[in-house]
């Protein structure tokens, strides 16, 4: 379970990641090429799959682990923090992802909505990278 957990939530935190790294170059595209540019992420939602699947790799690894109580806590914070990533999706990304039909709309307000989008996505590499930490440290214990 272990293994899992680690291989299933670094797997959950390469597209987050990927979207961070791309903020600096996306955030002040014109908006044309940013709209050009986010058709890169059509069929990304696949990748989404991989959290939930974290999640209960990290809730299992909880199990395993409960008689050590420094794994336990941090297999819990693990799977707390895989589920603070979707919670910041649904409450951001996804929004964003509506308003603009994937990206294939152009509103009004689509600098907001591309702010939102990609510092949801930043805070959301953030999260993920500590969920993976966690992670990390229960299972070498």
């Amino acid at each position: 379970m272990r293994f899992l957990a680690v291989i299933l939530t670094g797997l959950a935190l390469i597209a987050p990641a990927a979207h961070a790294l791309s903020l600096v170059n996306k955030i002040g595209m014109a908006k044309a090429d940013y709209f050009v540019a986010q058709q890169a992420y059509a069929g990304w939602w696949i990748v989404g799959l991989l959290l939930p699947l974290a999640f209960l790799a990290n809730t299992g690894n909880a199990i395993v682990l409960r008689a050590d109580a420094p794994a336990l806590t941090l297999s819990v914070a693990a799977a707390a923090l895989i589920v603070l990533n979707l919670v910041i999706f649904m409450l951001f990304t996804q929004p964003a992802n509506a308003a603009t039909e994937n990206w294939t709309v152009q509103p009004d307000n689509w600098e907001t909505l591309r702010r939102q989008w990609e510092y949801s996505h930043a805070v959301n590499a953030a999260v993920t990278l500590l969920a993976f930490g966690c992670t990390t440290l229960a299972s070498l214990r």
